[in-house]
């Protein structure tokens, strides 16, 4: 089951692993939102991303670390891990999970629990969640996405769900049916905090994000460093779907 996993994870068409087997596309190979690249497929395993690839740690603001692997792999998201007294909450997974980053993960406390936003991100989150105790919480729209089956993952259904202190995940669907955010009240110096990933897309000019069915392919992601809106970010949002919705009146 684990490699059917990473498979699923590769199969979207970031990443490519030699493999004496054929293997045959995936739904999310085919989607609409993904695409196989010019040059074809290519595979790895985890004990040989490991070998040349590490992971960056760097803090995005107070109580929230960015986890990002270097150089690039697969879409080249980082995940951030939002400390808080009730128990930290990873938000959104990345593949490479070495023993120098579960050291550092742990001596800030550790992971309780992780959430993703939406197919894109599920990579290796059962294996992270094992080796935590943690618990996988994923909104029920997206089920069929998940290619490894596991007692750890939650599906939870509706518009919200109330985590704890104060931890909110929003569905907001778009980008897939069961895309979430995640409302931390206490970010941002407690003036609030929307996690958003590719969601609610930030852009180059952070005064606007992009709201996409699918960012690849250019169908109407803060997933990356430094993709963040630090003021007014509740109006950038209202005037970047204004702009969507008059260019789109016709």
């Amino acid at each position: 089951m684990r490699l059917l996993d990473f498979l699923a994870k590769c199969n979207q068409g970031f990443v490519t692993v030699l493999l004496p087997l054929i293997i045959q596309p995936t739904a999310a190979c085919e989607d609409e939102r993904q695409f196989v690249r010019h040059g074809g497929q290519e595979w790895t395993t985890l004990k040989r991303l490991a070998a040349d690839h590490h992971n960056r740690l760097e803090e995005e603001a107070p109580r929230l670390l960015g986890i990002g692997t270097e150089p690039k792999f697969a879409t080249g998201q980082r995940a951030l891990l939002l400390q808080s007294d009730g128990g930290n909450l990873l938000w959104d997974c990345i593949t490479l999970l070495d023993g120098q980053t579960a050291a550092e993960l742990n001596a800030r406390g550790g992971i309780r629990a992780i959430a993703i936003l939406h197919p894109h991100y599920y990579t290796t989150m059962v294996d992270c969640a094992e080796r935590f105790d943690a618990q996988i919480f994923l909104h029920t729209a997206d089920r069929e996405w998940v290619m490894r089956k596991s007692p750890r993952i939650r599906f939870w259904e509706g518009t919200t769900l109330s985590l704890w202190d104060g931890l909110t995940l929003i569905n907001c669907g778009g980008h897939f049916e069961g895309g979430a955010v995640l409302h931390w009240p206490a970010g941002a110096n407690g003036k609030g905090a929307l996690l958003t990933g590719d969601i609610i897309q930030v852009v180059q000019d952070r005064r606007y994000v992009s709201l996409m069915r699918s960012y690849p392919n250019l169908i109407p992601r803060g997933a990356w460093w430094k993709a963040n809106v630090l003021s007014d970010a509740k109006a950038a949002v209202r005037r970047s779907a204004e702009r969507y919705l008059h260019a789109f009146s016709f």
